[in-house]
Formats: C-alpha cells, structure tokens, sequence
C-alpha cells in the first residue's frame, strides 16, 4: 500500500516539473521574439510619415515638383587679401634728426603730401647758412668777373685772372645750384631763407594717401634714411588672391564674380571680379594664384586677412527645388515626396476617436517619403538636387513645412521605441 502512495507521489513530480519547463521555454521564446522584433524595427527607421489635411494646412505645407532651373554652378576656394606693393609706402626723411612731434597713430587715414611728423637737427641751420653765403660770395664773384673782364678787354689784366674769377664763379653757382635742390627737398623755401628766419626743424610728408598701418618710431627718437617711421597702405586698392586647384583651372574666367567672407567675420559677404589668373604654380602645391579686385563695400577688410570665396561659374540647366524643400539629418540631405506608401502601424500612432469630435477620424491624410539627396549650387533661392533613389519628374515633394515633416518623423520613431 505504501508502495502505491509512493508511485503516485512520483509521477505528479514528473508532471510539474515538466509542465514548468514547458511555461519557461514558451517564456524565453517569447522573449527573444520580442527582443527580435525590437532589433528588425531598429534597423529599419521609419520613412514615411502621415499628416492630417488639418496638420498640412496648420503649418502652412506646400507642395510642388523639381523643376528644371537655370542656376551658377560655383567653386569654392580660399585665399587672402593683398594690397599691390606700389599702394603701400615706408614713411622716411631724407635727412638725419630727432623726431619733435608726431602726427598721427596706427588706424589714422591721410592724404598725399600730409604731415605725419616734424625732426630737429643742428645740421638744417647750418645748410641754410651755407646757402645765404654762397648767395654773398656769388654777387662778390659776379663783381670781380666784370672787372677782371673790363681789364682783359682793354688789356691791362692778365688772362689768368680773368679764367681764375670765371671758374670762381661757375663753381659758386653749381654749389648754389646744389643747395637749393637740397633745401627744396627739405621742403624749405630758398626765397624766404634770411639770417633772422632759418629753420631747425623739418616735415616727414605722406608719400601716398592710405591708412597707417605700422608706426616705427616716437618723439625723441633719432631717425636717419634708413629708419622708417611709420607705413602706409591704400586699402582701396586691396585684391583677393585665390588658390585654386590644377583641376579648376579651365573653369577661371577673367570678369568672373566672387563671393567671399573672412575667416574671422562669416557674417558679412563681400564681392570681387577676377581680372587675371596666374600661370604658375604657388611653391610646391599644386594651386595658381588668381587674382581679383574687391568692388562694392570694403569695410574691414585688412592686408593679410584669411578668406574663403565661391567663384561663380557659367549658368547651367538642371534639376533643382526651394531651398526651404531640403532637410538635413545626420549629416545627409532628405527631401519629402507624397506617396501612397504606408507608414508602420503601431498602437500609438492609430487614430483615436474621442467623445465630443466624432469628424477626427474621417479627416483626410497624406503620405510622405523621406528620400535621400545631394546638394549641388544654391541660387536665387534654389538648390540643385540629385536623388540618391530615383524620383518621378511628376512626383510631388514638400517644398515649403519639410522640417515639419522630419520633426514628426522622428518624434513617430522615438514613439515606436
């Protein structure tokens, strides 16, 4: 009888334990589905999203197709801003001195022929004193020519005298002649030097008109032929100088357009036209220099400055959409084609009928298909395209709202999760 009992005990052991491993197994297996599922709806985002009439009319949705258009294809290139040599000058005086006043300092526009500073030296005083001199030694030189003349003439002179007086003469008008082209180029006056009004001071002029740009010396300071004192450059005459690839080269035109923006100031664009294109290559790269003059505003723009310009090519025919059409994500391009294509069903995205507005689920939808895209030129308001999955020319695309399209895609696919 025990016996019995036990035999029973035992096969109702076998029967749950069986039974149990039966309720894990289904368990895992349902797991790993699940876990499958999540894995299969993770490698394929969702691409398509669904909007109500009410939506597309809320955010102001547009739709139209990729027109053909006739856009300037350009190319990028970057480069500097240069000023030609012959419109920068080392301001110097012609004569040694000590600097007494200076004018100006870095940033100050001046003019052709403006003070920029005063020098003293004794040595002025002493050019002037040689010039009145010889002045008096001339008109006494003059005197004895005409006497030694007179005399030679009625020949009661030896002609000696009169070769002696006449090479006194020329001598003191050729050191007259060197003293006054001296004193001009000191700036001073010949005809207003007299023994109560000689200078000790000098003028350093501006040898072209432009901005200061350096200042080399200050008051005190001894400056000579060789010292500068400060430099000027003309801005007005500033240029760009653009390094353009070997590849780009039969693309240069002379009279072509630039666009370009500093590398410190992106925010303002400036202009220039290409008026010559190098014939060479720059050191050991492989980019020709091409040269253009900056036209329109020049404001900021400095000797030196790093830019980047786009060179505006010829106009060429091709595909392309409103700007405002293309979306970016990730690092990639999208446009939105309307499509018959369904969106992934999930129960949260399924239509709801609510107490109160029964007209919700009867409001019409319209697809739309993320596709991929390249950028090509951007002008007057268009971009060119070329869609990386083919597109029907008669397909319709959101040219205005798409990142209000991309916003719900992406809020659908965070919702999936």
């Amino acid at each position: 009888m025990r016996l019995k009992y036990n035999i029973i005990y035992l096969l109702f052991t076998a029967i749950f334990v069986l039974s149990c491993n039966k309720k894990e197994t289904s368990s895992e297996n349902s797991e790993k589905k699940t876990e499958q599922a999540e894995e299969n709806h993770e490698e394929t985002p969702q691409t398509v999203a669904l909007l109500t009439e009410d939506q597309i009319k809320a955010v102001g949705i547009t739709l139209g197709t990729i027109e053909m258009k006739e856009l300037t294809s350009t190319i990028k290139a970057n480069g500097l801003l240069r000023v030609p040599n012959n419109n920068k000058a080392t301001i110097t005086s012609l004569y040694g001195g000590i600097i007494k006043t200076l004018n100006v300092q870095v940033g100050s526009f001046v003019k052709k022929g403006q003070v920029i500073a005063t020098i003293t030296n004794p040595e002025f005083i002493r050019l002037q004193e040689d010039y009145l001199s010889t002045n008096s030694r001339i008109t006494y030189a003059e005197q004895e020519y005409r006497r030694q003349r007179e005399l030679f003439d009625n020949d009661a002179g030896a002609k000696k005298n009169l070769q002696s007086s006449d090479a006194e003469l020329k001598s003191l008008r050729t050191k007259k002649a060197s003293l006054l082209r001296q004193l001009q180029m000191m700036g001073i006056s010949p005809g207003k030097i007299n023994n109560g009004n000689m200078r000790s001071g000098l003028v350093i002029t501006a040898p072209i008109s432009g901005t200061i740009s350096s200042i080399s010396s200050q008051i005190g300071s001894y400056v000579d032929v060789s010292s500068p004192v400060a430099e000027i450059i003309d801005n007005n005459s500033i240029h760009l100088d653009l390094q353009v690839f070997e590849k780009d080269l039969p693309k240069m035109r002379v009279g072509q357009i630039v666009h370009f923006k500093l590398t410190n100031n992106p925010e303002t664009e400036y202009d220039a036209t290409i008026y010559s294109i190098g014939s060479s290559f720059e050191n050991d790269s492989k980019t020709i220099s091409v040269h253009a003059n900056v036209t329109g505003n020049k404001t900021g723009l400095i000797d030196g400055m790093n830019i980047t310009g786009i060179v505006s090519l010829d106009k060429t025919t091709t595909p392309a959409i409103p700007n405002d059409a293309i979306v970016e994500a990730d690092g990639k391009f999208y446009v939105f084609v309307k499509t018959d294509k369904k969106p992934e069903a999930h129960d949260e995205e399924k239509p709801k009928k609510e107490a109160g507005n029964p007209t919700e689920t009867k409001s019409k939808t319209i697809n739309f298909e993320k596709v991929e895209v390249v950028k090509g030129s951007s002008d007057m308001g268009y971009t060119a395209i070329t869609s990386v999955k083919e597109i029907s020319p008669d397909a319709e695309i959101a040219t205005k709202g798409a990142f209000f399209i991309n916003a719900k895609l992406t809020n659908s696919g965070e919702h999936e999760h």
